[in-house]
Parts: C-alpha cells; sequence; structure tokens
C-alpha cells in the first residue's frame, strides 16, 4: 500500500495569524518522519491538516497519490494518536484495540484474532482481558499503537506521544517505536519538540519554526550541517561566534573574529559568502579541546569560569578572552581524567577545534531565532522541500 504523504502549496490561516506558511512537502512511503520544533511552530497544525481534522486555507494533501479534499477524517487511510492517549479506561483492552473494528463492522472473531495479533506484535500477550487502568504508562501507550494499527492505517500520526512518560521509559519506548514501524512498513508521522526523539528514531526531520519548515534532512545531516542559524542553535547546542569573511577557499574560510583573532569555519556549498561577507560561526562544545599555546590550527583563549560535572563528561564554561563572549565546552570522559586537574575557574584555557566539523552561516540568514536568547523572530517565505 502506498503510504506516501505529499502537501502541496499548503496554507493555512486562523483569522489574520498564518500558522504554516505556503509549504510543499514529500513524505515517502513507510518512512519514519518527524517534525520537530518548540511549541507553538504549526507541527500539530500540520497534522490535523493531513489528518483531516483541519481544512487548509489554500493547498491539497495527497496520501498514496490521492487527494484528500473533502474527504472526512474517517476515511482517510489514517490512525492518529494523541498526547493522551484518549483510551477507553472502562473498557478491556481488547476492547479498546477492537473498537475501530466494530464500527466498520467487522465480526467478532475476526476482530478478537486481530486484536490477539497486535498484542503480540507490541510485546503485550495475555493482557488483553485486563481494563487499561491496570496497565503501566508504557503498556498503555503500546495499546494505543495496537488500536491505532488494528484499523490499518496507511499512514499512522503520533502526536506527541511520550510526552508524559518519564525519561527511563521514554527512552525504551522509542526503540519500542522504531522496531513497530519496522515490523509494520507503515508510514509514521512523528511530532515532537524533543530532539532526542527526532534524532533517535527518524529517517528523516523537518525542523519548523514559526509555520515555516527550517530544514528537512537525515539526523545526522541536520546535527552536522544546519542550513539555517534557527537549525543550528535549535538541534543540539551549540556556540556561536560572529565574524567576517577574509577569504574564501572552497568549503573552508578564514575568518576575522575581531578580538578573537583570526578563525577557519566550513560553508559547505553556500553561495554569497565570498570576502567581507558577515557571519556566524557555530561549533558544538564536543568539538571543542584543550591545546597547548601556540599549538596550529584556530584557537580560542580564555579563562575556566564554571566546571559542571555530568557523569560522561564534563561541562566548561569558558570566557573569552578581550570580547566578553562565552563558550560551552565538552569533555569526554578520557580528555576529562587528563585535565580534571587544572579545571578550577580562573585558570586559562586555549581551545582549538577541527574547521571542517564546524558550520558558518550568514549572519542575516532568515534563521527566524535570536541565537543569544532563543527567541524566534518573525520572516516571510514559505517551505518548499
Amino acid at each position: 500500500m502506498d503510504g506516501s504523504v505529499r502537501l502541496e502549496e499548503l496554507v493555512m490561516r486562523f483569522g489574520d495569524f498564518t500558522a504554516i506558511e505556503r509549504t510543499s512537502l514529500t513524505i515517502e512511503s513507510g518512512e519514519f518522519f518527524s517534525f520537530l520544533g518548540p511549541s507553538g511552530c504549526g507541527k500539530t497544525t500540520l497534522l490535523n491538516l493531513i489528518s483531516g481534522f483541519l481544512t487548509p486555507s489554500e493547498g491539497q494533501v495527497f496520501i498514496g497519490g490521492e487527494p484528500m479534499a473533502g474527504v472526512p477524517v474517517n476515511r482517510r487511510p489514517t490512525a492518529m494518536i494523541f498526547q493522551n492517549l484518549a483510551l477507553f479506561p472502562l473498557m478491556s483492552v481488547f476492547d479498546n484495540i477492537e473498537f475501530g473494528l466494530e464500527v466498520r463492522g467487522v465480526d467478532r472473531k475476526t476482530r478478537r484474532a486481530t486484536a490477539e495479533h497486535l498484542l503480540a506484535l507490541v510485546a503485550l500477550e495475555g493482557v488483553g482481558e485486563r481494563r487499561v487502568t491496570e496497565l503501566s504508562g508504557g503498556q498503555r501507550q503500546r495499546v494505543a499503537i495496537a488500536r491505532a494499527l488494528a484499523v490499518e492505517p496507511r499512514v499512522l500520526l503520533l502526536d506527541e506521544p511520550l510526552s508524559a512518560l518519564d525519561l527511563k521509559l521514554r527512552q525504551h519506548m522509542r526503540s519500542e517505536l522504531k522496531a513497530i514501524q519496522r515490523k509494520t512498513g507503515i508510514t509514521f508521522i512523528y511530532i515532537t519538540h524533543d530532539q532526542g526523539e527526532a534524532l533517535t528514531m527518524s529517517d528523516r526531520v523537518a525542523v519548523m519554526s514559526a509555520g515555516r519548515i527550517q530544514q528537512v534532512a537525515d539526523p545526522m545531516t541536520l546535527y552536522r550541517r544546519p542550513a539555517t542559524g534557527f537549525v543550528a542553535a535549535f538541534v543540539g547546542e551549540n556556540n556561536r561566534i560572529e565574524a567576517k569573511v577574509i577569504e574564501r577557499l572552497g568549503e573552508r574560510v578564514r575568518l576575522d573574529a575581531g578580538a578573537l583573532g583570526e578563525l577557519e569555519g566550513h560553508v559547505g556549498k553556500e553561495a554569497g559568502l565570498g570576502g567581507g561577507a558577515l557571519v556566524s560561526l557555530y561549533v558544538r562544545p564536543e568539538q571543542l579541546r584543550p591545546v597547548s599555546a601556540g599549538a596550529s590550527g584556530p584557537t580560542l583563549a580564555g579563562r575556566v569560569e564554571a566546571v559542571h560535572f555530568e557523569g560522561a563528561a564534563l561541562m566548561v564554561q569558558v570566557g573569552l578572552d578581550g570580547s566578553g563572549e562565552r563558550l560551552r565546552v565538552q569533555l569526554g570522559s578520557e580528555v576529562s581524567r587528563t585535565f580534571a586537574d587544572g579545571l578550577a575557574p580562573g585558570v586559562s584555557l586555549t581551545l582549538g577545534y577541527d574547521p571542517a566539523e564546524t558550520v558558518v552561516l550568514p549572519r542575516d540568514d532568515g534563521s527566524l531565532v535570536d541565537a543569544a536568547t532563543g527567541e524566534v523572530v518573525a520572516a516571510e517565505g514559505g517551505s518548499h522541500v
């Protein structure tokens, strides 16, 4: 079954407010696709447009190549798992799973056989006669998945279904969801503000901000090669340094960072970043490492302001000499053992990094975010990915 989803020139307005800027996007059949972004960015609105709970102001939704205009929720080849799961507390697990099939007129014997098969799929054999109130949070989560799969959707829509679970259970359910998706081959469209969920489970991720898709890519590309300042700041943690391009050498640029001296960074295939361009250099905390003074390659000198032990790593805050800027530096266990004794507040520290592991982006890149404050700002334009 074709479970592809295509959004064509989709726009959603509520009065004078535009919740979804003009967006075109294709999700492949059998893909685990996530929409990632902060609260209010429009990701749940997109999910409701796909499911049919909302009608777009402009544009169309296609599922399996078929237009969904005028097709009601109960006639679309989709099923949805809500944040609160919406299970029936006074009904048994079997009855919850069979409910959608009963509404469709499926006979009792077939309903029960389907429910038993799905309970085995989600590793809940033997709990069918119990009420959902007698189950743990993780078990209820799996019942909700089984109920959604019972109606044989081509597309399963999941609206932050793990947000109410504790950390360890949430991490466990990530792998469970991914395994179920792989077994069934159904297209999963997942909504989350949790980067860990999106990066761990997804084949591809769309990062959203203020109703617009900033970038669509596989998790590793999103993390290592963000396309906008918003993605660089929102996905993972990043240090940002303002600079001016001195010279471009292919995918590497020399930068004038003012009081911080001359630095280097990676620009990918960005056009328009020749000499004199104002840019931001993004360096992730784990890419910085202590080096000896006078070491080759770009370096940053400063003083340790604070050291935080985080189990597998040390997080060090460093104030840079002559600029007042601060960097976050993450040191893994091997480096930590070597430098831990000398990482007291006030100690001078020189940091180096590999320019190839950094990202340089235009300073005015339409990123929709102030990386210093994390505040989303307005911008124009749509998403075509």
